[in-house]
């Protein structure tokens, strides 16, 4: 327990947090609840004993939320392992889009619609380049995860995409990149940017879009016509972070931001009954680490600030990757290509063996005499 630092933070100031009156949604509470029980003991446990000297051992059971920086590793682990079958033999690219921080306030209030159309952008601009014979000719496969933090726990809305130098072309061939990324960056941003002020312009003259009271100015349709004219003025520079040549380790890469939380519990370096202080990196690239504290209230607001909508899905994949025909089209590929370059590492191994494989953790080895073959002997469930 004396790890779950950010557990240590809610147990301090929750109760504060809520008494003050700042709102929540359904989804920040039940984060909250999550993060507050996860391996307490009261969601339950399991029981295991040690059949040479009678030690008993009691492994509280984990939340499994997704804004839960607890229980995030092995998810992860299960994740890029089933994403290794998926890798063609091509270069791979890691692309950042970045949407202007003017956006924040609608975005927020707009949260589910407006991530999805991000979400959508995207992939479309990606697509309709990649589809041009001056760039790829071809249909590649993306996979995208949508981000909502900065270092500082601020509200910093970008999706990080992985997308592959290679695919199909129309006529069901194969065609591959170079090792550089293959669409001009001014061709990237002017794309993704139109399509996203259309759509949103789109959004606005069909009544979809909520407004905030930090927005509440752009219901008046002169204010809208200013706010769309400086966005399309400030310059939306998409960055192209990585390059892997062939696999490398792109998917393990990404393996770091799918599955991650606005902040781990390895950032944190102290909590104390009133201030939490944690690590973030520095204002520049390669510039030395910064430490920043903040009061517990201030904490959880930043935190619960990217809990997402119940039910969105921010990892999605598109191209030849799309679900739909993604077990079709990698049967296709891997026979233009000749072979499939890896092969899942942990199908059907079970928790405790993918903790020993992964971790070195094996949970039936007594901590008391050593002895191989501690057992379960039961289970307690939470109260709901």
């Amino acid at each position: 327990m004396a790890e779950l630092k950010i557990q240590k933070i809610w147990n301090y100031s929750y109760e504060d947090y809520c008494a003050s009156g700042s709102f929540q949604s359904d989804a920040q509470r039940k984060a909250s609840r999550a993060i507050l029980d996860c391996k307490s003991g009261r969601l339950g446990m399991n029981i295991s004993k040690c059949p040479d000297c009678g030690h008993i051992q009691l492994h509280n059971n984990s939340c499994r939320n997704r804004s839960c920086p607890n229980c995030q590793s092995l998810d992860k682990e299960i994740w890029v392992d089933k994403r290794r079958e998926e890798v063609i033999d091509t270069p791979y690219f890691h692309v950042v889009f970045t949407l202007p921080h003017e956006l924040n306030p609608l975005l927020y209030c707009n949260q589910k619609l407006l991530y999805g159309f991000f979400h959508k952008c995207c992939a479309d601009t990606l697509l309709e380049l990649s589809a041009n014979q001056k760039y790829l000719g071809a249909t590649p496969g993306i996979i995208q995860v949508l981000h909502t933090w900065n270092q500082e726990l601020g509200y910093h809305v970008h999706m990080h995409c992985i997308i592959s130098g290679g695919g199909l072309t129309p006529s069901r061939h194969i065609r591959t990149a170079g090792s550089h990324f293959f669409i001009p960056v001014k061709v990237l941003r002017d794309k993704f940017k139109g399509k996203f002020l259309a759509g949103l312009q789109e959004f606005y003259q069909d009544g979809c879009l909520g407004f905030s009271a930090s927005c509440g100015k752009l219901r008046n349709s002169f204010h809208w016509s200013e706010f769309r004219s400086s966005l399309y003025a400030k310059d939306w520079c998409p960055y192209i972070k990585e390059t892997f040549n062939g696999f490398g380790n792109a998917i393990e890469y990404l393996g770091r931001y799918t599955h991650k939380v606005a902040i781990s519990n390895s950032r944190i370096l102290s909590v104390d009954e009133q201030q939490v202080t944690f690590l973030a990196r520095g204002r520049k690239p390669g510039g030395p680490p910064r430490t920043l504290t903040l009061n517990h209230t201030e904490f959880i607001r930043r935190y619960l600030m990217h809990v997402l909508p119940p039910g969105f899905q921010k990892i999605r994949y598109y191209g030849f990757l799309n679900n739909r025909w993604k077990s079709k089209n990698l049967r296709l590929i891997f026979t233009l290509q000749g072979r499939q370059r890896f092969r899942r590492r942990y199908a059907g191994l079970s928790t405790a063996e993918l903790l020993k494989t992964v971790w070195g953790i094996d949970i039936h080895v007594c901590p008391q005499c050593g002895c191989c073959r501690m057992h379960n002997i039961g289970r307690t469930y939470g109260v709901p």
